[in-house]
């Protein structure tokens, strides 16, 4: 039996639309309605790491010595359904669908505009 700190993880990665370089916009808690830029994608508990949002200090002791303890503030991972792409130009957030062109190349485009992605 699983105790409460062991959780047990999927053990495929999850198909994610949302890739890194994205934009997209926060959709749900504490962050609702912030951008920013995905700086990496998390598979496998599908999530993702967004710049500038759901900040977290953490206090770091001194490694060295004579060296200074510090304070460091970095970005936590949110769960991919939390958050949705975000287009720069229409300033619109959409999801996104994935379709096969006419020369057989996989897609992205989002749903609300029909903007292709990439």
């Amino acid at each position: 039996m699983l105790d409460a700190k062991q959780t047990k993880k999927p053990s495929l990665p999850i198909k994610m639309r949302i890739r890194k370089g994205d934009t997209v916009q926060v959709i749900n808690g504490k962050e609702k309605g912030k951008t920013g830029e995905v700086l990496k994608t998390i598979p496998i508990e599908n999530r993702v790491v967004v710049q500038g949002v759901n900040l977290r200090t953490r206090h770091m002791k001194p490694t060295q010595e004579g060296e200074s303890g510090r304070i460091v503030t970095e970005e936590a991972s949110l769960h991919a359904s939390n958050v949705m792409f975000y287009s720069t130009q229409k300033k619109v957030a959409s999801r996104i669908e994935v379709f096969i062109d006419k020369d057989g190349s996989k897609k992205r485009r989002l749903k609300k505009t029909g903007e292709l992605i990439d």
